[in-house]
């Protein structure tokens, strides 16, 4: 998988009397969403603690950071930054005090207006403190006439668009909150006495929690003290799933909406099979999102499946390059190929997706140096022809490989024998009518009725303002 990346993950539970340390082992099944920051904001009725920081959620969260988060109520936060460097201020929760109390957000997505509703606040004398998108959901909570936070919550919610998961948390209450649209996932649990919410069903998993259901899309839920209350207080839109939580983000042991990742992501590489299978002696997968459906398209073609690559699962987001330049430096830190799988063979070699392509012109490059006879690279995705606006970090159009060339074109440049990408048909068809999902990165057309050219615009002033401001 190259260059996309989910901007988070989110955690929480409501009536636990270790409430910290269970959103802390939350935050470590949900770690693969987020790499950069991670935090957990507790609650003990009457007042709110929090800790967050740089790195990962094992080196941020020790014995004595997590005694000192009180309470049976927690919220937490795995995040990915989107552009420009990566800021403590920025991290999640997010937690402020105001008239009416304190509060703790949580959020996996992408607010599209954030900047309009950010230049309305700042105009009424709000001043900001971060430039994440989810600050101006505090700010419009603050300043809500309404009396009961679940009301000035809903009321803020009505002003945004775009992709969200909330989780917020005060002194006394929790409340999740998922967009009209689904585009970013949320589940809830249970965990004896206590509710539980998360990112994925794989969080649940850890800590034993009871899978009850997938918020649904437009759904706010209320936990207090009386229990938990839900609301559909949102205009329903049409379903639109992120399509990229079945093909890369979520863990292959995670349900979504019913059906298993793992199960879904086989299908995709039988349906890859069935589309495009090559004469050749061997499939081996990109590690290690490539995995599954590298095995679906084994089992589609009758070709063997081997593991051609070695991925070093111990190296960070970042490293220290020699002085000397290293062919392919960057991708061999983290996978080398076998030469006894490969050399003299016809490799099929499976990956989830072609972004900026630069990844993938490397692997196959590492390939023709491990002596493969020929190279026929298959996607389990279609070709990503438009940026994403809902949570993910995709580049911006111009930067795409797939909305400059075609698939022939595509091949050329990379150096492959053939590139075959899954058409959105053979997607479909891999996923399902269960579950209905926006394909908007692969065919240009949005689930939500928005200007393209002005959002595609505002994102390219985006990415420039936060490289500026950091």
């Amino acid at each position: 998988m190259e260059e996309i990346k989910d901007e988070c993950g989110v955690f929480g539970i409501y009536n636990n009397e270790e409430a910290a340390k269970i959103t802390y082992l939350g935050l470590y099944a949900l770690q693969h969403r987020g790499q950069e920051s991670c935090g957990i904001a507790s609650s003990d009725s009457n007042n709110l603690y929090f800790h967050k920081s740089l790195g990962l959620v094992n080196d941020v969260f020790k014995e004595n950071t997590l005694s000192q988060l009180k309470g049976k109520n927690a919220i937490g936060h795995v995040r990915y930054s989107t552009a420009g460097e990566t800021l403590l201020k920025n991290a999640q929760p997010l937690v402020a005090d105001y008239y009416y109390g304190s509060i703790a957000v949580a959020h996996n997505g992408n607010i599209t207006n954030a900047r309009i509703i950010k230049d309305e606040l700042e105009e009424n004398g709000s001043i900001f403190s971060s430039t994440s998108d989810t600050e101006v959901v505090i700010h419009l909570i603050a300043s809500s006439a309404e009396d009961l936070l679940i009301d000035r919550a809903i009321n803020s919610l009505k002003r945004l668009k775009g992709a969200y998961s909330f989780l917020f948390l005060s002194e006394k209450e929790m409340i999740a909150a998922r967009d009209p649209f689904g585009f970013r996932p949320l589940v809830m649990g249970r965990l004896n006495g206590s509710f539980v919410f998360a990112s994925e069903t794989c969080a649940l998993d850890l800590i034993n929690a009871e899978y009850i259901r997938d918020v649904k899309p437009g759904e706010v839920i209320l936990v207090n003290g009386e229990g938990a209350k839900s609301f559909f207080p949102l205009r329903l839109e049409k379903n639109s799933n992120c399509v990229f939580e079945l093909i890369y983000f979520s863990r292959p042991d995670s349900i979504f909406n019913g059906k298993s990742i793992y199960s879904l992501r086989i299908r995709m590489g039988k349906e890859l099979a069935k589309e495009s299978t090559p004469e050749a002696d061997i499939v081996i997968p990109v590690p290690d999102s490539g995995v599954p459906a590298a095995l679906g398209f084994s089992k589609g073609s009758g070709i063997d499946f081997e593991m051609g690559f070695t991925r070093n699962h111990y190296v960070g987001r970042t490293f220290i390059e020699p002085k000397k330049s290293i062919r392919h430096f960057g991708v061999k830190v983290k996978l080398n190929p076998v030469p006894d799988v490969i050399r003299g063979k016809k490799v099929v070699v499976v990956d989830d997706s072609v972004v900026r392509g630069t990844t993938s012109k490397k692997i196959v490059d590492m390939l023709k140096l491990a002596g493969a006879k020929e190279i026929h690279l298959r996607l389990s995705s279609p070709m990503v022809i438009a940026p994403c606006f809902y949570g993910i970090d995709t580049p911006v159009k111009e930067d795409l490989m797939a909305a400059k060339y075609t698939e022939k074109e595509i091949n050329a440049q990379l150096g492959a024998t053939t590139t075959r990408f899954l058409s959105i048909d053979g997607l479909r068809r891999a996923v399902g009518n269960g579950i209905n999902f926006c394909e908007a990165c692969f065919s240009n057309v949005y689930p939500q009725e928005i200007n393209c050219e002005s959002e595609y615009e505002n994102q390219t002033q985006l990415k420039l303002f936060s490289k500026e401001v950091f």
